[in-house]
Order: C-alpha cells, then structure tokens, then sequence
C-alpha cells in the first residue's frame, strides 16, 4: 500500500538543507529507506513565505501570498512510500528526524 508521509514542522528551528545532510540522524533513515526499497518519491519543499494560496469563492478567483493555514507548523516535505502495511508506515515516520521536533502526518493513498 502506498502512504503520503507529509513533514511537519515549525520553519523558525527547521533545519538547512546542508545540516539535514551531514545529520547522522537523518542519513540513517534515509539509508533504512533504501534498505526496505520503500520510497517512491519524496522532496523537501520551499519556505512558506514562497507560497500562493488560491482559492475560488462564488466564481471568482482569490489569489494570496502564502499559506491558507495560520499555524506555526507547515507541511516542509513530502515522501511517497510504498508499504505492508500502516504498521511498517508508522515505523518509517517515527524514524524520521523531523518526528522529533515537528512531525510526520501518515496518510493511505487511494488507488
């Protein structure tokens, strides 16, 4: 089965792209990733202040810069991997070093 593992985080104390490489923590899960043959595709995505939220309200289209929600904690990245089951899903994202500081919504792709 196939699960989207999007990470969450708090932008203010997320990592640079140089740091999450040279962490032993992140290199470790992401070398178990290629152990279990589990990632489809997965990317790390730009800051929010480079975000545009559309929305279309009675016809007409309202466009904004950045993100529709006003939390603190905005989706950083997304995996697509591919499982047995939830179990082994679940595994995989309390693995990931961002589930120690933010964290990793797991959700079931329709197929």
């Amino acid at each position: 089965m196939k699960y989207a593992l999007l990470i969450c985080d708090d932008e203010s104390v997320s990592p640079s792209n140089e740091e999450l490489a040279a962490d032993p923590g992140h290199r470790a899960w992401s070398d178990d990733l290629e152990r279990r043959g589990a990632e489809i595709y997965g990317a790390r995505l730009r800051p929010v202040a480079d975000a545009t939220t559309v929305r279309v309200r009675d016809g007409e289209t309202l466009v904004s810069d950045g993100p529709f929600a006003e939390t603190k904690d905005f989706v950083g990245g997304f995996l697509i991997v591919e499982c047995a089951d939830l179990d082994e899903a679940l595994q995989i994202a309390a693995g990931h070093p961002y589930a120690r500081w933010g964290g990793v919504e797991v959700r079931p792709l329709w197929e």
